[in-house]
């Protein structure tokens, strides 16, 4: 399809009654260079869309489908981890129809091939220039989204020469809608616990990206991941040994991410309302003693899922970048 900023494109969802199908739902019902073709959900085909996603009622009439229409621009394969690839080898979908994966199945190069399928990793602020020739897109993990865009811009100037420490806590719909023994409100309300703890599955991923910029990268990423009592959101601190001034470190992140509208940089404090329910991610620098330190944060679900997915929808097919993007956080 010819790259336009008007006319509208078709959009298809695999697994549209989850989180990030919800999510991505909600984006794209109003987005202004998008026409929804098809929700895909094998246990709710024939229900109205606002039956599952019930904050949906009056904004939308469409049901849910069992099918696949093949005659579309954009396929989101909002999936589990695992399913993208079965999908994938069991449906013969046009290498005409670009494809956006939120699964975890693509995102190594290792596995970045299926068939005549080739993924790109899906980081704008990474591989904008990738992303805006790609075919297909593996959406980058939540955590490894919110931890990559703590670390690269010192990974773009071959600063990360010491071991990284990080702790971080995701909210409850990072763990999925599946109900498990830690996902019960009962369980999860106050309460908080570790889990994975150094060898969360986003490692590898966001290794793989430091190196891309800093090539000899070869150390240790001491990862805490956190359940927190909270529904949506990830807050991540990270800190290391470093020579630069808070000063030089404010400006190498300030002028890696010039350009980038999702993601801003201060040395002020910050909290996660600021950016839950919508696309940004906030970063604080600060410089303690020998010790940078870094606050990231983000929406898990959007700019760790559904928001970012749709910014690479738009930056595939030459929209505005922010285009259906520019969401209200949670003030209070």
């Amino acid at each position: 399809m010819t790259e336009s900023k008007s006319n509208k494109i078709k959009a298809g969802i695999i697994g549209g009654a989850g989180y990030t199908g919800g999510e991505m739902l909600r984006i794209l019902v109003n987005h202004p260079n998008v026409d929804i073709a098809f929700v895909n959900s094998t246990s709710n085909a024939g229900n109205y869309i606002y039956e599952v996603h019930t904050d949906l009622f009056g904004d939308t009439e469409l049901k849910f489908s069992d099918g696949l229409i093949t005659d579309i621009d954009v396929l989101f394969l909002c999936v589990g981890h695992g399913d993208a690839k079965k999908f994938l080898e069991v449906n013969a979908i046009s290498d005409s129809v670009k494809i956006i994966d939120l699964s975890q199945d693509f995102r190594l190069s290792q596995n970045s091939k299926i068939k005549s399928k080739n993924f790109i990793y899906g980081l704008p602020e990474l591989n904008r220039n990738a992303i805006k020739s790609a075919q297909n897109i593996a959406n980058p993990g939540c955590f490894a989204t919110c931890l990559q865009l703590g670390l690269l811009p010192l990974a773009s100037k071959g600063l990360l020469n010491s071991e990284v420490h990080i702790s971080a806590t995701t909210g409850s719909t990072g763990a999925g809608q599946s109900l498990a023994a830690t996902s019960h409100f009962t369980w999860r309300n106050d309460n908080l616990s570790v889990y994975k703890v150094f060898n969360h599955q986003h490692l590898s991923e966001i290794g793989e990206s430091l190196k891309q910029l800093q090539p000899a990268f070869n150390q240790t990423l001491n990862f805490i991941p956190y359940r927190g009592d909270f529904t949506r959101g990830i807050f991540a601190s990270i800190y290391m040994d470093s020579d630069l001034s808070e000063e030089e470190a404010l400006k190498i992140y300030e002028d890696f991410y010039t350009g980038h509208p999702f993601t801003h940089v201060t040395s002020r404090n910050i909290d996660l309302k600021q950016v839950v329910n919508t696309n940004k991610v906030f970063l604080q620098v600060k410089k303690h003693g020998n010790k940078l330190f870094i606050i990231s944060m983000l929406d898990n679900l959007l700019k760790g899922a559904s928001g970012q997915a749709v910014q690479n929808m738009n930056l595939l097919f030459g929209f505005d970048e922010r285009a259906g993007l520019l969401l209200k956080a949670n003030a209070f």
